[in-house]
């Protein structure tokens, strides 16, 4: 599908498309062809690729430390400091949950939600 499309697709301006394409191109997760038959694809499968790379490779470090560092800004440095065990602990949780679900766990999880639901009738 071409970028135009996928980016008229979901909204997104086409030109922030092509940067996080080459973003994941250089992270390794995409390779791409050149031509009329060209475009990108995955190296892996979707089953193959966490979530957590794919934001790394976008975002860089994603960790709920950065939104700590934004709090501390306007808190006092005592409390940022005393609560800078709980945020290391929520950011290894969610580095944990973004390292453990890959993309194919996504796609399942939307295949189910957008099937049709079974009406059971109890007689």
């Amino acid at each position: 599908m071409p970028i135009q499309e996928v980016a008229r697709r979901q909204g997104i301006p086409q030109r922030y498309l092509e940067q996080v394409l080459l973003l994941l191109k250089r992270a390794g997760l995409l390779e791409s062809k050149r031509g009329s038959a060209g475009g990108y694809q995955l190296v892996r499968t979707p089953a193959a690729i966490s979530v957590g790379e794919v934001l790394r490779a976008v975002e860089g470090r994603v960790t709920a430390l950065e939104v700590a560092g934004r709090q501390s800004s306007r808190a006092s440095e005592a409390a940022a400091s005393d609560l800078a065990p709980l945020w290391r602990e929520i950011a290894g949780a969610v580095a944990t949950v973004i390292d453990r679900t890959t993309f194919g766990d996504l796609a399942e999880r939307v295949k189910a939600r957008r099937s049709p639901e079974r009406t059971i009738y109890h007689i």
